[in-house]
């Protein structure tokens, strides 16, 4: 499965059910982070992100996929089901599944050149599509986003056991399958306004390579008009489809997920853009052109499959 997940956690297990042709979606709560996403909003984002890439599968083969999401309330681990119908309608995810695998996170520098404004609109309606809103960032809303993102850093840096946790999210080369590996961490910001996450959670991050970035990055903030647990993997499976169709126009975008980690942080970026749309924010999207991300690597299927519940 190639859906985008925070550190490449893959938090899901897939169980076919033969009779009903119902692909049942589990979580994998062996892969949570107990420290970072305590509540477990990031786990089910990357969960929805899933849920699209599975859409868009049977879409491509001729199946229209009849989704559920937390069907069963007496079963929390049961993130949704998706039942693969005889015949698939005109749908949404026609044409993106040649995007999946070339979908990659960009942690390197971006060109700064703007994007043109009928893919801004496409990104609002992908987003729309999937329940949810697309902001997009002016300088001054950028600059404070960037102050949230940075203070995140300080206070990791700080706290040792989110600090550990980082750490034992970035995969050697003896445990390729877990994390994220060394060779996707990609550069920091050597002018600084640009917090790249320290995804190896150094001490001393000023010792690590460093580049300089495009000074005003494009960010956008998928959004929910709620903040329950059935809105987050409904904003996963818009955040997916936003970064697909970013890929298929050549537009390479990192997931800036530090303030959703803190409850403070995470509802200051709430009221931004202070001229748009309210809603509850769920993530920070770096948005540009410039060099593809490197892959992760994926679980093994034996690991992301489930013969029973």
């Amino acid at each position: 499965m190639a859906a985008p997940s925070l550190r490449t956690t893959q938090p899901w297990r897939f169980r076919l059910d033969t009779d009903s042709r119902t692909v049942h979606i589990h979580a994998a709560a062996d892969r949570a982070r107990r420290h970072t996403d305590q509540v477990g909003r990031a786990a089910h984002l990357s969960e929805g992100c899933a849920v699209l890439n599975l859409r868009v599968a049977a879409v491509h083969f001729g199946r229209e996929p009849v989704t559920r999401l937390l069907p069963c309330p007496d079963r929390p681990a049961l993130l949704a089901t998706v039942r693969l119908a005889e015949s698939v309608r005109d749908a949404p995810e026609t044409g993106l599944r040649e995007t999946v695998w070339r979908r990659h996170s960009s942690r390197s520098p971006l060109s700064g050149r703007p994007l043109p404004s009928d893919l801004l609109t496409e990104l609002i309606e992908a987003a729309h599509l999937g329940g949810a809103t697309m902001r997009f960032s002016g300088r001054h809303d950028t600059e404070r986003e960037l102050c949230a993102t940075w203070e995140v850093e300080w206070r990791n840096r700080a706290d040792t056991d989110r600090s550990a946790e980082s750490r034992r999210l970035v995969s050697g080369p003896h445990s390729p399958s877990l994390g994220l590996p060394t060779a996707a961490l990609g550069p920091q910001d050597a002018l600084d306004p640009l917090p790249i996450r320290n995804l190896g959670a150094h001490r001393h991050p000023e010792v690590l390579p460093a580049r300089a970035f495009e000074p005003r990055p494009l960010l956008a903030l998928p959004s929910a008009a709620h903040d329950r647990r059935t809105d987050w993997p409904r904003a996963g499976q818009a955040l997916d489809r936003a970064l697909l169709l970013a890929t298929r126009r050549a537009v390479r975008a990192s997931l800036l997920h530090q303030a959703m980690e803190w409850p403070d942080l995470r509802r200051a970026l709430d009221g931004l853009p202070v001229d748009g749309p309210r809603g509850h924010t769920q993530m920070v999207l770096r948005l540009g052109y410039g060099p593809r991300g490197p892959a992760s690597p994926r679980r093994p299927v034996e690991e992301t499959t489930a013969d029973h519940e």
